[in-house]
């Protein structure tokens, strides 16, 4: 573990953040330390002191790397993702850096939004390496957060051939379902996931988590159970899909298994501020605090110049501080860098309390233009037809 503070101290000493928050009772639990961490931590050391004794030695560091990145999944935690840009500092500004390091640093700029820099090492890659897997996939989901469909289905076509069967179908039933094919592209990925045979747990998981929101989606809440229940079962949940299977429950207003699925998650900002929206349900007595908590880590969050969490921190503003005109500009923020479901539907919820047609406006034009279909967005795009003179 000393190592890893150690190397925690060099690489954020130098971030400023907000002033603390102060708990009113002595005996609230602030932060549960991530256990992976510890669990990995004779790996992670062994690994470093090799790099340490071998600076230049790419495979160390790509190994390295690789394990930073899959800690700051499963966390979501960012500081993992800057470890891993560090280990890979000696490659990362090469214009010919090699292709594991072109991989690895579209991830890392992928989870900071940065996904035009992400894309442009991802192409780099391709024309390298046009049979890269990886590759494919990861440009797939950047074009699939931005809504650049046509480009999406383009980057999952490659891996009908060189993929799985499951892994293609999962990737063309996801661009389906966000362009008007909602229900065709369902029963296509259930069929592909009871044909698969032999599948990684990897693909299992996206399959699922695809299959959850679709069901989500389309308004057949016992199937997204199902799905998401399976999902939870293929290995320890990472970030994502705690934060999916939580806002699904929200919305089936089941709070109290909210409470209980991010008792012990709650260091990761998103988590908690799921956790405070399921106790806002439950009216719980120490909601307050929670929302204290949370108005501290966006304050410094701010403070870092961080914009990855502005939809998260629209949603706050929205929901929990009941701000809709200080959340509308936050969501309409967060529209520009990505465009997923759950994007759309914190600007339509802000600018409808708010009364600010004008914000809605570019997001009801894209929902008419994609025909996605979305029960949670179709009741927004009511209620805004209800508004209109």
């Amino acid at each position: 573990m000393n190592l890893l503070v150690v190397f925690i101290g060099l690489i954020f000493s130098s971030l400023s953040f907000a002033a603390a928050y102060t708990p009113h009772d002595d005996r609230q639990v602030l932060e549960q330390l991530p256990t992976v961490a510890t669990a990995v931590n004779s790996d992670l050391r062994q690994l470093r002191a090799a790099l340490n004794a071998q600076p230049q030695q790419l495979e160390l560091a790509v190994r390295l790397a690789q394990r930073y990145i899959a800690l700051g999944k499963a966390e979501g935690d960012p500081r993992f993702y800057g470890y891993a840009q560090g280990v890979l500092q000696p490659w990362w500004d090469k214009p010919q850096a090699p292709s594991e390091v072109l991989l690895l640093r579209a991830l890392i700029l992928q989870q900071r939004h940065d996904f035009d820099s992400a894309l442009q090492s991802l192409d780099a890659l391709l024309r390298r390496e046009p049979k890269n897997v990886g590759a494919w996939r990861i440009q797939a989901v950047i074009f699939l957060v931005r809504a650049r469909y046509d480009e999406a289905q383009r980057s999952c076509l490659p891996l009908v051939s060189l993929d799985t069967p499951l892994s293609a179908s999962t990737c063309l039933a996801s661009v389906g379902s966000l362009t008007g094919q909602g229900e065709n592209s369902y029963r296509f990925l259930q069929s592909a996931l009871a044909d698969a045979q032999q599948v990684v747990p990897e693909q299992q998981l996206w399959a699922l988590m695809v299959l959850a929101d679709m069901a989500s989606r389309l308004g057949k809440a016992n199937e997204a159970e199902h799905y998401f229940q399976q999902a939870l079962q293929v290995q320890t949940p990472d970030v994502y899909l705690l934060a999916a299977y939580s806002d699904f429950l929200l919305d089936q207003h089941r709070p109290a298994e909210v409470v209980a699925l991010l008792a012990e998650r709650r260091r990761v900002d998103g988590l908690l501020l799921r956790l405070a929206l399921a106790k806002q349900q439950l009216g719980d007595a120490q909601l307050a605090d929670v929302v204290a908590e949370l108005s501290a880590r966006f304050t410094a969050s701010r403070m870092r110049g961080e914009g990855v969490h502005q939809g998260d921190e629209a949603r706050f503003t929205l929901e929990l501080l009941h701000h809709p005109e200080q959340a509308v500009p936050l969501a309409v923020a967060n529209w520009a860098a990505q465009r997923e479901p759950k994007d759309a539907r914190i600007v339509l919820e802000a600018a409808l309390a708010a009364h600010n047609t004008a914000a809605a406006q570019p997001v009801l034009a894209f929902l008419a233009k994609t025909k996605l279909e979305s029960v949670q967005l179709q009741h927004l795009q009511k209620a805004w037809a209800n508004q209109q003179p």
